[in-house]
């Protein structure tokens, strides 16, 4: 039985990669659905800094590990994260603009809806504080109450933003950014985007070739990546290596929303394909820690791999979950379901820890049984 443990504090999660900049496209100047705004609240509200309350000046309330809500749309799911991500960033420059303008103040919102005012009030700056134009489907009434308030207070808020920039002689927002952030952001827009094959669904040859056909040129190292490029990584077989600025290509060949290539930092891939290589056919996997789904599936996907010829009795995955909310093990199902894992072929099991230490002691006990009938069965 191996063992897969994360050791440190790696902030591993279904995009594992530093999060890419946002970029600027006609939806983010027009408005998002209701739906984003909703999705980009609860991750921030989920992972929001929260100051010792001497400094707190703005208060999110205390509930965490929120369930997700459902945005079907790949797009759109995106670029909720990326809303929410660029909110976190701001959230200091944010919280001064809801102070100084004195909407906080004056008709304050509760406490709970303050996730939603952030990331709908970084919005509003982001488009010049202009009122929506994207067409609607579904309205929700917490999202038009919350627009409803920013835009009562959108001259006030206007003020405050230009008063900080001349404070702080801002030729735009991100120069307010820590240098250590800004390092970090121009570093992770040069760094390689790294992407592994779902063996679960397709192939490395099918992906190669769906990647060709869309105009993409197989290179034979990474130093020669440059326009609309790609190669094999020289360590794991399985990832493929494309430059930074090619993400919005690769989710036009739909390899990226029909989780065939799945895009995730290198580091993440390292300890999966490690354990696949020493893994032995008898042997199954326990993974022990705080993984992303994807880490997950990707552990899967190269066993099952591996194995393929023996498709009835191949390793399996075990996945222990402890202190975890049904929020966080629902979502952790939903990931590995989506890439194309599941229990019922035997790839992937989630256990609590007390089931992973009897998983242990029982498969102990069968291995030990089995070198015993071994050792008893007579010389041919």
């Amino acid at each position: 039985l191996f063992y897969l443990i994360q050791l440190d504090d790696e902030a591993e999660s279904d995009t594992s990669a530093a999060p890419p900049q946002p970029h600027i496209t006609i939806q983010s100047w027009q408005g998002f659905p209701d739906r984003v705004y909703l999705l980009a609240s609860v991750i921030y509200q989920n992972n929001h800094l929260e100051k010792p309350a001497a400094q707190r000046l703005v208060s999110y309330g205390k509930e965490r590990g929120l369930r997700l809500p459902e945005v079907k749309d790949e797009e759109m799911h995106r670029a909720a994260y990326e809303m929410a991500f660029s909110t976190l960033k701001y959230q200091e420059l944010l919280e001064d603009m809801m102070i100084d303008s004195c909407c906080y103040l004056t008709q304050p919102m509760p406490d709970e809806q303050m996730s939603l005012v952030a990331v709908m009030l970084y919005d509003f700056q982001n488009r010049k504080f202009l009122p929506r134009e994207c067409k609607v489907d579904e309205i929700v009434q917490e999202v038009r109450h919350v627009e409803d308030y920013l835009l009562r207070f959108k001259t006030k808020l206007a003020a405050s933003l230009a008063r900080c920039r001349i404070k702080h002689d801002l030729l735009s927002i991100e120069c307010i950014l820590p240098e250590s952030v800004k390092k970090k952001q121009q570093r992770s827009s040069k760094l390689p985007l790294y992407a592994w094959v779902n063996t679960l669904k397709s192939s490395l040859d099918e992906i190669q070739g769906v990647l060709k056909s869309a105009g993409f040129s197989q290179v034979k190292s990474i130093g020669q990546l440059e326009g609309q490029s790609f190669c094999q990584d020289p360590h794991c077989g399985d990832i493929l290596v494309f430059p930074a600025q090619l993400k919005a290509q690769l989710y036009s060949t739909k390899l990226l929303s029909d989780h065939k290539l799945i895009i995730q930092d290198k580091s993440c891939s390292l300890g999966p394909n490690a354990v696949c290589s020493l893994l032995h056919e008898e042997g199954d996997v326990l993974m022990v820690g705080s993984f992303s789904g994807l880490t997950v599936s990707h552990t899967a996907a190269l066993i099952a791999e591996k194995y393929k010829a023996n498709s009835i009795n191949w390793p399996s995955v075990y996945v222990c979950v402890n202190n975890c909310t049904d929020a966080q093990r629902e979502e952790l199902e939903l990931t590995v379901s989506a890439m194309g894992c599941n229990s019922k072929r035997k790839q992937m099991y989630v256990l609590e820890w007390a089931a992973s230490i009897g998983l242990c002691l029982c498969w102990r006990q069968k291995r030990r049984q089995k070198k015993m009938e071994q050792k008893k069965a007579p010389a041919c």
